[in-house]
């Protein structure tokens, strides 16, 4: 008992003294380490066996040493203090600028250098000649023997000697540069001024559509992508060159994925762009869809389609938008429009009112197109109900008005007005057959034509 009891003594006495120093540690070290860990806790890394054996604390306690070593020194060569970063930023500023200076400086001593040589290698040619040519004429053949040896034109430039060039190309890095940070920094209305803005139109083009075509859609703020595309084309008639057809027709739709017809208006009536057919087409395919406003889709259409020339879509636009006396004009200025293409255009667009303007004279020129044929192509390719209404209208007027159609056609032959008269009988309009009929035995050198004689030329209708 003796022994224990001296044993817990010395024992509670060390406990003690550890609590103690511990205590001085608290208050005079640790007070000044935020980061330090509780001492209470294992040490990281370590079992409790390790942490109870001295050698591997002791190498434990080496590592952190070295450990400590390494930050140090890393701190003396990595880190520098803010004050210094700042002086140092400043110092560079300036060397750049000396170095800009001393690369336009070197520039300018290289092109009166290269310059001097040309025209001291051509005064000597000089000298050496007779004199009797002009000294200019010297320099502009060595100018020539330069660029043949393939000094790629460097020779003008010289005697150019004009240092806003290399002006101009900083410009553009610059513009390039404050391009992309406004971009990283979320300004696309600014990025989208400052791209439109750009000088030799190096931001216009299909690369930086691209860029803002990636950046998507953002809540609660217009498309960054229409953006663009509203600063490219109100600025389009501050440059020479209208905005190129691949630009024009993403733009368009673009405007027309946003819903806004009101812009794709605009731009297609007051800017410089440059229409092709798949943008006539995109918008013709948004006024199928939006039928409130496909007259107006129609009518952007028309004026691309004729923009670039084609007059069939152009045509077809004004026939749908109903405009019949505009399609009339548009037709008689155009010399290249056949009957094809006019039946063509009846099978796009079937319209009593069309048909009849195009088989009528028209400022006492001859009808466009054929009656007769008009109605023998209808009944052909099943359009059958459009076929019946014109024959309900020519049947209102009388044998008086069907006698003046007939004589004015010619491009019907008589066994063509004899299948009209057959689709006539066959559909009930047996008085408009009868007509007909009574109007093809009228007509002088007209007979009547058996099935057996097969010698007579049925195409002849010199009765007209």
């Amino acid at each position: 008992m003796r022994i224990i009891e001296s044993n817990s003594s010395k024992i509670q006495s060390q406990i003690d003294q550890i609590k103690q120093c511990r205590a001085e540690y608290d208050t005079k070290e640790v007070k000044y380490c935020t980061l330090s860990q509780d001492p209470s806790k294992p040490i990281p890394g370590m079992t409790l066996q390790e942490s109870m054996n001295l050698d591997a604390l002791t190498k434990y306690m080496k590592h952190l040493e070295d450990k400590y070593a390494e930050i140090k020194q890393a701190m003396l060569i990595k880190y520098v203090p803010a004050q210094r970063k700042a002086d140092l930023d400043e110092e560079m500023i300036v060397l750049l600028k000396r170095r800009d200076v001393a690369e336009n400086l070197n520039k300018k001593l290289q092109f009166c250098h290269q310059r001097l040589q040309i025209i001291s290698q051509a005064l000597t040619s000089w000298v050496k000649s007779d004199m009797s040519s002009p000294f200019q004429d010297f320099v502009e053949q060595i100018q020539k023997t330069k660029y043949l040896q393939g000094d790629q034109g460097i020779v003008e430039e010289l005697m150019e000697d004009d240092p806003r060039r290399a002006k101009e190309a900083e410009i553009m890095l610059h513009y390039i540069e404050r391009f992309n940070e406004l971009i990283s920094l979320g300004e696309y209305e600014k990025a989208a001024c400052y791209a439109a803005n750009s000088p030799r139109r190096i931001l216009r083009n299909i690369g930086t559509m691209n860029t803002f075509k990636a950046v998507g859609k953002i809540r609660g703020k217009p498309l960054p992508l229409l953006l663009f595309f509203e600063a490219m084309f109100i600025t389009s008639h501050a440059f020479p060159c209208p905005v190129d057809a691949a630009l024009t027709l993403e733009g368009i739709k673009c405007g027309l994925s946003e819903k806004r017809l009101d812009l794709v208006t605009n731009w297609v009536t007051q800017e410089r762009l440059t229409f092709s057919e798949e943008a006539g087409d995109v918008i013709c395919d948004y006024g199928e869809q939006d039928t409130y406003n496909k007259a107006k889709c129609l009518a952007l259409a028309q004026i691309i389609y004729s923009e670039c020339g084609l007059h069939k879509k152009a045509i077809l636009c004004l026939c749908k938008q109903g405009q019949t006396h505009r399609v009339m004009e548009y037709i008689q200025q155009l010399k290249d429009f056949t009957t094809d293409d006019l039946l063509q255009l009846l099978m796009s667009c079937p319209q009593v009112e069309l048909i009849q303007c195009l088989t009528k004279e028209l400022n006492e020129k001859q009808p466009s197109l054929s009656f007769g044929l008009a109605i023998l192509h209808l009944f052909s390719v099943d359009m059958k109900k459009v076929g019946i209404k014109l024959l309900q209208e020519i049947n209102k007027g009388g044998i008086d008005a069907v006698e003046s159609l007939m004589i004015d056609d010619s491009f019907c032959s008589i066994e063509k007005w004899q299948e009209v008269a057959n689709i006539c009988s066959q559909n009930g309009f047996d008085k408009l057959s009868n007509d007909i009929t009574s109007i093809l035995r009228s007509q002088a050198a007209v007979t009547e034509i058996s099935e057996e004689d097969d010698a007579v030329n049925l195409m002849e209708h010199v009765f007209w």
